[in-house]
């Protein structure tokens, strides 16, 4: 039987980015390292396939309300990988304010002290803000940020691959270490970059580290096609999963790759407890904390609508809405989500902040761990993805009640593992190891 994979996400305090005004919350949580690896060790003992963290190269607006993302995730999943053995690490990279080099070397690095586990989620920075942080005096249009990226991940992938099967030689007697001609300088000389390569040591245990895609767009649908192990995506709808997950198979087959190499992973906000009272309960407490009137007009902007015409509780319907996204909104998938749900009904911009824990456009689900393992199987059984990122509403509660509640009853149905198998992340995902590693064995 298929299994699903499932990755929980570290978010502090929570996919409800204002429930550090709860009275059982730490404020500073977000940046204790005791609060993560407690977190990584339930997530271990759950045979959670991995934890993800999201990351920007910019401090937000929305500070004055709510935590950033905080801590830097290469160093702290780092961290959390040596507190573990079997737990990948997801670390969010952006293409758009990173250099292939470093970032090819510090990945495979990690591939090599974590034994294989690691994983990159690569997204091209929406954040316009970040220009000022890298010298830039402008942030790239959209278009020019995905040629960036395809870029960008052909030098990161070649440069993993520069090291040849029997590289290293290892030979004492003679005192030859290497064969230098089965390690290929890339030379690359493009639109974006300059790179001469090769790394200074071959692959690690996965042949490459794990590449994760973040984007609806029609050039990340393309980026995810050409590169992507994992697809990160967002649906409000049924319907709109199982189309984009058929969309992204498309894609792929046409690169020349075999569809299922490439995993669709569907987040989904989870808000549990032991009983649906108790879920309702915690979801009435969480929505009292959201900043309705702002996070309105953030959610109406990114629809291309305008907060002056629309308050919080005015009806939006479908012939509301723009022909299309607008250029300017923050995530073309959210965007897209939003009006699916949209289209089956109007909505009120209150109701869509609440029903996706405070506009981000993940589909928020409550009710109680059986209410929460029915639905997540039944979109599974409908092919809506290979496996889901669980966003916890409230980490602080959310991330344990998932994994010691609701964990146990998909594994009682055989929909996920009891046991780590393959040692490395990507065998556990169901991908092949990437190419053989250059390094003596």
């Amino acid at each position: 039987m298929t299994r699903l994979h499932l990755n929980l996400s570290l978010m502090t305090p929570g996919h409800f980015r204002h429930a550090w005004r709860l009275p059982h919350a730490d404020p500073l949580a977000y940046l204790d390292i005791d609060h993560f690896q407690r977190l990584a060790r339930i997530a271990e003992q759950a045979k959670v396939d991995a934890v993800f963290l999201g990351d920007g190269p910019a401090l937000r607006g929305e500070i004055e309300d709510a935590p950033g993302t905080g801590l830097d995730p290469l160093v702290l999943l780092g961290n959390l990988a040596a507190v573990t053995t079997h737990l990948g690490v997801i670390a969010t990279s952006s293409t758009t304010y990173n250099s292939p080099y470093n970032l090819a070397r510090r990945f495979q690095a990690l591939d090599h002290v974590t034994k294989g586990r690691a994983a990159v989620n690569v997204v091209t920075t929406g954040t316009p803000a970040a220009a000022a942080n890298f010298g830039r005096t402008g942030h790239p249009a959209k278009a020019e940020r995905y040629r960036r990226a395809h870029e960008f991940l052909d030098v990161v992938t070649r440069l993993w691959d520069g090291w040849e099967p029997g590289a290293v030689v290892a030979d004492k007697a003679t005192g030859r270490y290497a064969d230098p001609a089965r390690i290929r300088r890339l030379d690359h000389a493009g639109e974006f970059f300059s790179v001469a390569g090769p790394l200074p040591v071959g692959a690690g245990p996965q042949g490459r580290p794990v590449i994760v895609q973040a984007g609806g767009s029609e050039g990340g649908r393309d980026l995810a096609a050409k590169f992507a192990d994992v697809v990160f995506t967002v649906s409000q709808t049924l319907d709109g999963a199982v189309a984009f997950r058929d969309d992204i198979r498309r894609r792929a087959a046409g690169a020349g790759r075999d569809p299922d190499d490439v995993k669709i992973s569907l987040g989904v906000v989870v808000l549990t407890a032991a009983t649906e009272t108790e879920a309702l309960r915690r979801e009435r407490e969480l929505h009292a904390t959201l900043p309705i009137e702002r996070l309105s007009g953030v959610l109406l902007g990114n629809l291309g609508l305008s907060p002056e015409r629309f308050g919080p509780d005015d009806p939006i319907t479908a012939a509301d809405l723009p022909d299309s996204v607008p250029d300017n909104a923050f995530s073309s998938g959210f965007a897209a989500s939003t009006r699916a749900l949209i289209a089956q009904r109007p909505h009120t911009a209150r109701e869509l902040v609440q029903g996706s824990a405070g506009g981000a456009g993940h589909r928020l689900l409550v009710g109680s761990a059986e209410q929460v393992a029915d639905d997540l199987a039944a979109w599974f059984a409908a092919g809506a993805a290979d496996g889901f990122t669980v966003m916890p509403a409230d980490t602080a509660v959310d991330f344990e009640y998932f994994a010691r509640l609701v964990v146990p009853l998909l594994q009682q149905r055989a929909l996920f593992q009891t046991e780590y198998g393959d040692p490395t992340l990507r065998g556990r995902l169901g991908l092949a190891h990437a190419r053989t590693n250059g390094a003596l064995r």
